[in-house]
């Protein structure tokens, strides 16, 4: 063998035994082989760290989601809880002032049991055989007026409830706004309740106008019974016997010869 073949083969025995090097992969030595500490991956235990913080950050998530509901239940509660701003309890009352002060104007015989009996007693009662013809005239007058001052009585509340429908109107479209514009249950309900208020007042006054009128209706109907009554008496008076005519001297020609 010549010296270039024997060469050749060592050449060649040189390159098969450092391929395998080449090929392999890169090993870094552990930090322990330059003087740190030794520092060991472990798969699992990395895996257990990420399902750990993944089940944290969804427990955050789920608190946060809680502090929002609560949140938004406190802001709904607060609404809630608002009061409404407007308010036609006012305008309500003195409006049933009015038509009250109207009923206790009443002329002759006002709305009272004890004042209404006594009346029908001696003014509205039996009329007297013994009273004076005079009396039995003034009796009649004070019916009249009495009969007269009830149909102006209630003419005048008619004329009062009339005048609360403007009132009425305008407190109804309020409420009605404010129910409709309502940020929670309380103010929804204090609009309600106002209106129900408003129809409370409405039945008062129309309550009112019926006892007027059937106070004024009332008052001609006993006035007719006492008239009725009176007009008995005077006519048994009339035909009541008495002395009759009595013929007398009668001289046509005074001081006449």
């Amino acid at each position: 063998m010549t010296y270039k073949r024997r060469r050749l083969r060592i050449l060649a025995a040189a390159l098969l035994l450092t391929t395998p090097l080449a090929l392999a992969p890169v090993l870094i030595p552990p930090a322990q082989a330059f003087g740190f500490g030794r520092i060991v991956y472990d798969p699992t235990n990395y895996a257990q760290n990420v399902m750990q913080a993944a089940r944290a950050l969804e427990q955050i998530n789920h608190q946060i989601s809680s502090l929002q509901n609560e949140a938004q239940m406190l802001m709904n509660q607060a609404r809630n809880l608002t009061s409404l701003p407007y308010s036609s309890i006012q305008q309500l009352q003195q409006s049933v002032a009015r038509t009250q002060q109207l009923l206790s104007e009443a002329q002759q015989i006002a709305f009272d049991v004890q004042q209404i009996d006594q009346a029908f007693d001696t003014t509205y009662g039996s009329a007297s055989m013994t009273a004076t013809d005079q009396a039995l005239i003034s009796g009649a007058k004070d019916r009249w007026q009495t009969t007269v001052a009830g149909l102006q009585d209630a003419m005048r509340v008619q004329a009062g409830v009339v005048g609360n429908i403007d009132t009425n109107r305008s407190q109804m479209s309020a409420l009605v706004g404010a129910s409709q514009s309502a940020t929670g249950a309380l103010q929804a309900t204090q609009a309600g309740n106002q209106l129900l208020a408003l129809q409370a007042q409405q039945i008062s006054d129309l309550t009112a106008v019926i006892a007027a009128q059937g106070r004024a209706q009332n008052l001609e109907a006993a006035q007719r019974a006492a008239a009725q009554e009176q007009a008995r008496e005077q006519r048994r008076r009339f035909l009541e016997p008495g002395a009759g005519y009595q013929p007398g001297n009668a001289q046509m020609f005074p001081g006449g010869g």
